[in-house]
């Protein structure tokens, strides 16, 4: 079916983020960064501020568990601003163009923390602010690859799923969009993810 429907997420595609930016000043090695990320702020902790865990009580959580990294822990959500590296601009260019062909309609999902939110709007709202609708995990309370989230997405923007193709840069986020029916873009670079989405589109930029 004809792609109507464009759906970004955020991190990894549109903004840069990444802990390391300020644990790189706080350890003196790559490997002790790497093994704090690894084993005490895990992906696995990270992902229920995303799906709606307060920054409190996740942080809460770790001081109990490594009482011997306290400084390190409160550093995550007290210097998150840091980890914010700026816009991904070749990607910024990409939705600027597909959204001045006013010919379709342009949303976004992503896992993000409802307190930090509020953060990325203030810096980037020149262009989140341009999007037809913004799903955040962390508002709803339920987060990518889980069924839920992209059924709610295409139940509130009142998307066909065929009709809709979802941009992530994580794999497995794409197979679940893929298992509702929405064609999905793997982010590897943004020249990639061009390439790709022109294809599918059938290279209206050009």
């Amino acid at each position: 079916m004809e792609i109507k429907n464009i759906i970004f997420d955020l991190g990894g595609v549109l903004i840069d983020w990444n802990p390391e930016y300020v644990y790189r000043q706080i350890f003196e090695t790559e490997k002790e960064m790497d093994w704090f990320l690894e084993n005490i702020t895990t992906y696995d902790w990270n992902v229920q501020q995303d799906a709606g865990r307060s920054l409190s009580d996740a942080t809460t959580e770790l001081l109990v568990k490594h009482p011997k990294w306290s400084s390190e822990i409160q550093a995550y959500y007290g210097r998150w601003e840091e980890m914010l590296g700026g816009p991904i601009e070749e990607t910024v260019t990409l939705l600027q163009q597909l959204i001045d062909l006013k010919k379709y309609r342009i949303l976004a999902l992503t896992n993000w923390s409802h307190e930090t939110f509020p953060v990325a709007i203030d810096r980037y709202g020149y262009f989140l602010n341009l999007f037809d609708g913004i799903l955040v995990s962390g508002v709803e309370k339920m987060k990518k690859p889980d069924k839920e989230i992209y059924d709610l997405m295409l139940s509130r923007y009142d998307l066909v799923a065929e009709e809709s193709v979802f941009i992530d840069d994580s794999e497995k986020n794409i197979i679940g969009a893929n298992a509702c029916g929405i064609q999905g873009i793997v982010c590897k670079n943004p020249k990639q993810v061009k390439e790709d989405l022109m294809a599918l589109l059938g290279n209206p930029l050009s």
